[in-house]
């Protein structure tokens, strides 16, 4: 908000806003009709909305907080390239989840289906937060300490889910979660919260199994479902894999932000910018700067 202001105030003719999550939706009471009053103060400002699914976009005409004509859907995307598929065989299924832990991620009702499957596995939680201290206290009281790590913040997210069987992410409210897409990447089924645009993402019962936010039975049962059944597992990897590579792919990404970009420019008549030149070009005409 303070951003399309401040460019508002200095004159920048084009003020894009991307929303990866209406605070309304996730927050109830005073505190979501505040961020609802103040959504609707920037529609006049905003030149044009990115919203990370369609599921968004909904909301945000339902409440009046975007136009039609100028709201467009671009889904988060990831390089899929980078996530390379380790299925060896381990003594154990391992489930993995990542995430803050902090609302709206629910980690409390992911922690207490681990209680009840009775599923031989183990667990990595990783992430870091302000909920660390409560969650590693759920996993002491509830005996789980000798089957659920948590591991806190990592940079290795890749190789962490590389060395994965299931992906899990329990939530209350999403936009369209980018971890959602790196595990599939990976070739891993998911198990989510059926929330915001996370079915965008996860086809039910071909790429992952959805269920019901806060309801550590069902997100048990589904997590069962697959740790049991190891072909239900690749098949459903394999699956999500391909639907990244065919729909959230970083490529497709960026070629929808440059055409909206091309867009705006056009409708009021500005400039659009060169194409980029090629490594070739650039190395010329560094080439043929003074000094060099």
């Amino acid at each position: 908000m303070l951003g399309r202001v401040a460019a508002t105030l200095a004159g920048v003719p084009i003020r894009v806003f991307t929303v990866h999550g209406w605070p309304f939706g996730a927050y109830g009471g005073l505190q979501g009709r505040v961020y609802l009053w103040l959504e609707r103060l920037m529609r006049p400002i905003t030149t044009s909305v990115i919203c990370v699914a369609e599921s968004t976009r909904e909301l945000g005409l339902t409440e009046g907080v975007c136009g039609p004509e100028r709201t467009v859907v671009i889904h988060n995307a990831v390089d899929v390239s980078v996530f390379a598929r380790d299925r060896r065989r381990r003594r154990l299924p391992r489930i993995i989840s990542i995430g803050r832990l902090a609302f709206p991620k629910d980690f409390a009702t992911l922690v207490e289906a681990l209680r009840i499957v009775d599923a031989e596995h183990e667990a990595v939680l990783v992430g870091d937060g302000p909920g660390l201290r409560d969650v590693t206290a759920e996993i002491r009281r509830l005996g789980l300490s000798s089957r659920v790590r948590l591991v806190g913040a990592r940079r290795d997210v890749g190789d962490l889910l590389a060395q994965a069987d299931v992906f899990v992410l329990s939530s209350r409210s999403e936009g369209f979660p980018i971890s959602i897409l790196e595990a599939m990447a990976a070739g891993l089924p998911v198990v989510a919260s059926d929330v915001g645009g996370v079915a965008e993402a996860v086809v039910d019962g071909a790429t992952g199994l959805l269920v019901p936010a806060g309801d550590p039975g069902s997100l048990a049962d589904a997590l069962q479902r697959l740790l049991r059944d190891a072909e239900l597992r690749r098949s459903f990897g394999a699956r999500g894999r391909d639907r990244v590579l065919r729909r959230f792919d970083a490529a497709s990404f960026r070629a929808a932000h440059l055409e909206l970009y091309r867009r705006e420019l056009a409708r009021r008549g500005l400039p659009a910018p060169l194409a980029e030149p090629s490594p070739t070009e650039q190395l010329l005409s560094v080439a043929a700067e003074p000094g060099k």
